[in-house]
């Protein structure tokens, strides 16, 4: 597939649909890129808003990572700059229209491929964070996309990604080659047509039909091309994504959520989990791969393996400090009581994790500011709990919430 291909199916449709309008009312936020999320995972907790962090967007699409970013580090009062590239001028005029209807001005747009960044690089960078969401498994050679994004990377500076997975998009692969053959050289809107005509006259039979993970097909006309009809399209598995990274120098430092990709998550045997006693983080994410088969993308954030071991952060200190993220503390306090659990759904299943005792205590104070030594401080008196006491409860508290990206460690 030529990149003229690729930017002719952005511009007839650009992806993900997005109304600027609908900026008034909310702003869309999700991995990678999430500003807390990427601060732990990349930068080991420590960022100083007083220094610009220059981010580049490669394939920013109609904005979602840009948007969510941006007004992130305004909030933040950080004075960096996000570069956003796309080869698509109709989806880069939906991201630009979307920061204006923000009044975001720290964005500068370009047209461009993530192929060719040396002379985005020269003027701006090298970046300290660099966002490639839904793109290399949309090119011919996506090695040789990571290597280009690799080598605009800063020293300490993090990739994150997403990529499409193999298992949880069963039936997609096959309706993708029904569906090319049939729909070779018709205008765009045409194959779209053409495309929903097949999917109402499917037979029970069909994969996609029976697959309760995807629903892109059922929803705006982008994402359906973008589902059915893209013209390259090539999913990773776990170890597949981590050879990727090896190819271009990098390694997988942590994949979102974490707690996902825990074999005990799923599977309660203990013997069975047992035999998996020694394994790796990647070969014990390839093993829940395998055997949930709901995966259908996998999110994760890419460092230099010598960057590995400043970028790792946990609750191990009085000086780290909590953030909450898309719950509230104390909603959550009140709603469950002393060594209960919460409930999520995670891939079509829902999932209870236990919360230790001081759950409660512990999340209704947690604003982001205050530290694990002030949040003992705070609950010690009346829980009658010592410093390791109070770690070891938060860890548990951690390893569920932190596990799904609902909190976040920062260092002062």
């Amino acid at each position: 597939m030529s990149i003229d291909d690729l930017r002719a199916q952005y511009e007839a449709y650009p992806y993900p649909a997005r109304n600027p309008a609908d900026e008034a009312g909310r702003l869309i936020t999700g991995s990678p890129s999430h500003l807390d999320e990427l601060v732990q995972h990349v930068f080991g907790g420590r960022i100083d808003h007083s220094r610009p962090l220059r981010v580049l967007v490669a394939g920013g699409g109609t904005g979602d990572g840009t948007i969510m970013l941006a007004q992130q580090m305004a909030d933040a009062g950080n004075p960096g700059r996000i570069a956003y590239i796309d080869l698509s001028d109709a989806s880069r005029a939906v991201a630009e229209a979307r920061a204006k209807a923000r009044g975001l001005t720290n964005i500068d747009f370009h047209r461009g491929s993530l192929l060719d960044l040396g002379g985005i690089t020269a003027e701006v960078g090298p970046f300290d964070y660099i966002d490639c969401c839904g793109v290399l498994h949309h090119l011919d050679d996506p090695s040789a996309g990571l290597r280009s994004l690799a080598g605009a990377l800063a020293p300490g500076g993090g990739i994150g990604i997403m990529v499409y997975a193999p298992y949880g998009r069963t039936g997609v692969y096959p309706m993708q080659e029904a569906l090319r053959g049939m729909t070779e050289g018709l205008p765009p809107a045409e194959k779209v047509a053409l495309a929903r005509r097949l999917i109402q006259a499917l037979p029970p039979t069909n994969w996609l039909l029976n697959n309760p993970h995807i629903s892109d097909h059922r929803l705006a006309d982008a994402n359906l091309y973008d589902l059915l009809l893209h013209s390259c399209d090539r999913p990773y598995s776990v170890p597949q994504l981590a050879e990727l990274a090896d190819s271009a120098g990098l390694a997988v430092a942590t994949l979102i959520d974490p707690l996902r990709y825990e074999p005990s998550l799923w599977v309660k045997d203990s013997r069975i989990l047992k035999q998996l006693a020694g394994l790796g983080m990647l070969e014990r994410a390839a093993w829940t791969e395998r055997v949930t088969g709901a995966f259908t993308k996998h999110i994760a954030y890419l460092l230099r393996p010598a960057d590995l071991p400043a970028a790792h952060i946990q609750p191990d200190g009085p000086e780290v400090i909590p953030v909450l993220r898309d719950i509230d503390g104390k909603t959550v306090a009140k709603a469950v009581p002393p060594g209960g659990s919460l409930e999520f759904d995670l891939m079509g299943s829902v999932v209870s994790l236990p919360l230790p005792r001081l759950a409660g205590p512990i999340l209704s104070r947690v604003d982001g500011r205050t530290s694990l030594g002030a949040l003992h401080a705070a609950i010690e008196p009346t829980a009658k709990v010592t410093w390791e006491q109070f770690l070891t409860q938060f860890r548990q508290l951690f390893d569920a919430l932190g596990g799904l990206g609902k909190m976040h460690l920062r260092r002062r």
